[in-house]
């Protein structure tokens, strides 16, 4: 696996660091956006390849990546991945991964005791893993001083209240023993509801469909705005035609919409968007084009390659 520097840009007063452990193919563009018809992947080849589409192999090209926003004195770290040495047996690629998270966040002089805030944009294992670490035979929140904030919606619908989405995978009951569940009893999860303000730059709002909690964080700031959206977006071809889910959306109908009124907002306020796993620059400005919204050029990150396996 190549590892990437951590490039960063500056929205109004907030910082926005880029920490990527893995940029490359990830799996078959048919099998990640199944209701798209090749012919979308094709038409649009001059914007998907090589960033987001290989179309020598069909294969999507995503990032497994994380933000680190500084704002009003705060550090907020958006997501945090796979984790490592994570029973995953439903997801092959994530199955006892070994990865430089801390490593990269150190070298982009972020240590963990310094981070105030982790936002689970959702509760899937890509997503909370490293909200902790193995430490003394037992599993401890990676940032001790963080609260932790996770939509409520997502809590009680993948939580043990309702057997892990009801017995739905095997990874689920895992990942919220070893990634959810140590940071509940250190007292560290805040369940949230309705909207959230973390800053007065920095706001969550729900955005269900995905899962029933998803949300997204809006940042507003100096002039600036910007969207991170989670996997509201996992390809560029869901902004093309936003009625396109992905396969991991569990409630498609209430994704779709989601995706829609959120781009549309978006394009209005020419808002960044920023996809959990878009690769590439790793953020995008969206405009309205008839119906649906087309991408405009922009690239806010260096890029600088980084290719390998999850």
């Amino acid at each position: 696996m190549s590892i990437e520097s951590a490039p960063r840009i500056l929205l109004g007063d907030v910082e926005a660091i880029r920490i990527v452990e893995y940029r490359g193919p990830f799996r078959p563009a048919a099998e990640l956006v199944p209701q798209a018809p090749a012919a979308l992947w094709r038409e649009h080849a001059d914007r998907l390849a090589p960033d987001h589409w290989d179309p020598a192999t069909d294969m999507a090209v995503m990032a497994l990546q994380t933000w680190v926003l500084r704002s009003g004195g705060r550090t907020v770290v958006v997501d945090t991945g796979v984790g490592d040495g994570r029973e995953r047996p439903d997801a092959p690629q994530f199955h006892r991964r070994q990865g430089r998270f801390l490593e990269l966040l150190a070298e982009a002089g972020i240590r963990p005791e310094e981070v105030d805030t982790v936002v689970n944009t959702h509760l899937h294992a890509d997503h909370v893993g490293w909200n902790t670490r193995w430490e003394d035979g037992s599993w401890v929140p990676t940032f001790p001083n963080a609260e932790y904030l996770l939509h409520a919606a997502d809590h009680t619908a993948l939580g043990p209240d309702n057997d892990y989405g009801q017995g739905a995978s095997t990874t689920a009951r895992l990942l919220y023993e070893d990634s959810i569940a140590p940071v509940r009893r250190a007292g560290q999860l805040v369940l949230w509801d309705g909207r959230h303000a973390i800053d007065r730059d920095l706001v969550l709002e729900p955005a269900p469909g995905h899962t029933p909690g998803s949300a997204v964080l809006r940042l507003t700031s100096g002039g600036e705005r910007a969207v991170f959206v989670g996997d509201l977006v996992h390809s560029p071809v869901q902004i093309l035609e936003p009625a396109h889910n992905s396969c991991f959306c569990q409630d498609p109908a209430a994704a779709a919409a989601s995706r829609r009124r959120i781009l549309e907002r978006a394009a209005d306020l020419r808002e960044l968007v920023f996809p959990a796993h878009l690769s590439g620059p790793g953020a995008t400005e969206v405009r309205r084009h008839g119906s649906g919204f087309t991408l405009a050029p922009h690239t806010p990150f260096e890029t600088t390659g980084g290719t390998g396996r999850p």
